[in-house]
């Protein structure tokens, strides 16, 4: 079952100098191509399709790859960094038996045995080998009003379905569920990882949801100063009845300044709606000179990858550059040689078509059949199971 590590020469799968992730043309020039990416072996996708998200064209995880660890964990993190992270980024492919070797590694380490052959999911090795073995901390801290400090690695988005999210998108999805629940993040995340409201591999809430470029986290902050929605002043306090009324625009938590909230709230409609004061640095006052003149600094974290399902089997759409057409496509099972003792081919494709339906208005994708959109698109929109998205600025301090 190894030998395609033969199709890639007979170099040593190990590389001990470490590697930037790789990007723009570079990117295209080593990882694009059959026999690319990560070899998929045995139920592995899973593992195989986080791994090429978190890794091949970002570093916001690299200290993973770096922390100080103890025996026996400094194994596991040894192969990940010298036979899957560094190969993958020097010569854009990494063979079945590296990650079969980290399988049975996390398998020793977490006594499960199925980790070597079962399917599992993505966030449940990215916890295992984030939390009880190289033990980064947690990316997530969240507040609950009332409730102590949670710290977590993903988040799962929980929300009732809402009949008039026909075409969700992620920023959407994540402002509902933070407020059904009351959350806020306690500090911006360096690495944001957001799984959709769909469980096991038959059950999605949406048929489609759009994908998020950028994710503007300023008014999920805890604490944090946050725009007026109308006069862009500070805003002094949140209306969480507002936020449902669909007079107002479809994304976006609803805050005013006292004056706008005062203004807001004469409507008959909205007379009874209970108000949440907001808190604010001392730095920033609500502006006594003219109206929209104490500018907020906004908060935003950018898309880097997302990982789709369909029937059990996982890929993922990683983004190599800084246009909406710079995207690729990786599927670690994507074709196969030989019967039960050939072995899987990966590859990875570029896929800019993608941008085509990214810039689409919403009223057009809303009908836009699935099975005619061009190449991989219908995977992006349709299948997607988990959102990671990077804070450029967070990245250099963690």
């Amino acid at each position: 079952a190894w030998r395609a590590s033969s199709c890639n020469g007979l170099e040593s799968s190990t590389v001990l100098e470490n590697s930037p992730p790789l990007r723009n043309g570079l990117a295209v020039d080593v990882l694009q191509g059959r026999m690319k990416g990560i070899q998929g072996h045995c139920n592995s996708c899973y593992m195989d399709a986080a791994l090429f998200s978190l890794f091949s064209c970002t570093s916001v995880l690299d200290s993973m790859l770096f922390k100080p660890s103890q025996p026996p964990d400094d194994r596991i993190q040894m192969i990940l960094r010298n036979e899957i992270v560094n190969p993958l980024r020097r010569r854009g492919f990494v063979p079945a038996k590296s990650v079969m070797k980290l399988r049975h590694q996390l398998t020793e380490e977490s006594q499960c045995p199925s980790f070597s052959t079962a399917e599992k999911d993505p966030e449940e090795f990215l916890s295992l080998i984030m939390h009880h073995i190289l033990r980064i901390e947690p990316l997530l801290k969240l507040q609950s009003r009332g409730h102590k400090e949670q710290e977590c690695y993903c988040y799962q988005i929980f929300m009732e379905k809402q009949e008039e999210l026909v075409l969700p998108d992620v920023q959407q999805l994540l402002e509902h569920s933070f407020l059904s629940a009351d959350l806020k993040l306690l500090e911006i995340p360096s690495c944001f990882i957001i799984q959709m409201p769909r469980f096991g591999k038959d059950y999605k809430m949406f048929s489609k949801i759009t994908p998020s470029l950028e994710l503007n986290i300023t008014d999920l902050l805890f604490d944090s100063p946050r725009e007026c929605i109308i006069c862009g002043d500070l805003a002094t306090y949140e209306c969480a009845e507002c936020f449902r009324d669909r007079t107002f625009a479809a994304t976006g938590l609803k805050q005013y300044c006292d004056q706008c909230s005062a203004q807001t709230h004469m409507h008959y409609r909205r007379r009874m709606h209970k108000l949440q004061e907001l808190k604010y640095p001392a730095e920033f006052q609500p502006s006594t000179r003219h109206r929209g003149s104490s500018r907020v600094p906004r908060e935003t974290m950018e898309l880097f990858a997302v990982l789709c399902i369909e029937t059990s089997h996982y890929v993922s759409f990683v983004k190599y550059g800084p246009k909406k057409e710079h995207w690729m496509f990786f599927d670690s099972m994507a074709d196969r040689h030989g019967d039960e003792n050939g072995y899987n081919i990966p590859t990875v494709t570029l896929c800019p078509e993608v941008a085509k339906y990214l810039e689409s208005p919403i009223a057009d994708l809303a009908v836009q059949r699935p099975r005619e959109m061009d190449g991989v698109a219908k995977r992006l929109f349709c299948d997607a199971y988990m959102y990671l998205y990077q804070s450029r600025k967070m990245a250099l301090y963690k």
